[in-house]
């Protein structure tokens, strides 16, 4: 690695104090969305006792001295890094979000479903997100997600979550890891994730509140509206100005100064000028 983060989670014996560890896929170029996330819902936190934690999974743009080259055929390889990383550095962490960087997450409500869990060491078997199941692979080679025969025999795929995020106890990390070594690398790294879990009997659950396709609003409605984010644990697709905007109009809401339900036309305008220079003050920083 050529960038190592030892103590992130306060090195082996302080994981077990993580509750949640957010795990950022971003390709290397990606830096207005990177810049984004850490001023939003990727930023570290105290929380209840508990720590919010923020890793950034990114490689280099080019391939020397042993770095990672990060190219759409490699994320398989960056999960089993970044899993060898956990075994190694953060071994004692509850539960991780695994995360693209173009997605809106609402690490409040992540927050609060597992400190509601029997569980919330994140000792047993936990994974969860968009569900896929019944399909197999992609013979066209014209297919960015192209899988030959000789690479994958079998005509269908595991159970697995959507790559744009999921959410997963400590435990299930560690059993994919260990599997991980028995198991030849497939380049489409959420398969790849439920190879592993099949292996060892496990396999993923679906979560209503995670929406790697997007999150469908009425025909005739703002699709800016935060009204139909609140409930949501994520939801894939957003460039950085409307992530910023959404992030900042929701906390907003949540602070108690307006409601969805009795909006005074003042206080709305008070909150869009707020807005405005937030989001004037982002771009002129980028």
């Amino acid at each position: 690695m050529m960038l190592d983060v030892p103590d992130k989670c306060g090195r082996a014996d302080g994981s077990v104090e993580v509750l949640l560890l957010l795990v950022i896929k971003s390709p290397p170029v990606n830096y207005n969305h990177q810049k984004v996330l850490r001023k939003t819902w990727a930023k570290e936190r105290l929380q209840n006792g508990v720590w919010i934690r923020t890793l950034s999974n990114v490689g280099t743009m080019t391939s020397s001295n042993g770095t990672f080259f990060d190219t759409f055929f490699n994320p398989t390889l960056k999960q089993t890094l970044f899993l060898e990383w956990m075994d190694r550095n953060c071994p004692q962490v509850r539960f991780l979000m695994n995360i693209d960087h173009d997605v809106l997450a609402n690490t409040e409500n992540m927050a609060e479903c597992l400190i509601t869990l029997n569980d919330i060491d994140g000792s047993k078997h936990l994974f969860t997100g968009h569900l896929i199941q019944y399909v197999g692979p992609i013979r066209s080679p014209g297919s960015k997600y192209y899988i030959p025969v000789q690479v994958q025999e079998s005509e269908s795929y595991p159970p697995y979550c959507g790559g744009g995020g999921f959410l997963l106890s400590g435990y299930t990390a560690h059993v994919i890891f260990n599997m991980s070594h028995s198991i030849t690398i497939l380049p489409i790294d959420d398969v790849y994730m439920g190879m592993c879990m099949a292996k060892a009997g496990l396999g993923p659950a679906s979560h209503v509140g995670v929406k790697t396709a997007g999150l469908p609003v009425p025909a005739n409605a703002y699709d800016l509206d935060p009204c139909y984010f609140r409930e949501v644990l994520l939801v894939h697709r957003f460039l950085p100005l409307n992530l910023y905007f959404m992030w900042n109009i929701c906390n907003i809401i949540y602070s108690g100064v307006i409601t969805q339900y009795s909006l005074k036309l003042s206080t709305v305008l008070k909150c869009l000028d707020r807005l405005l220079y937030l989001c004037s003050e982002l771009v002129s920083g980028m």
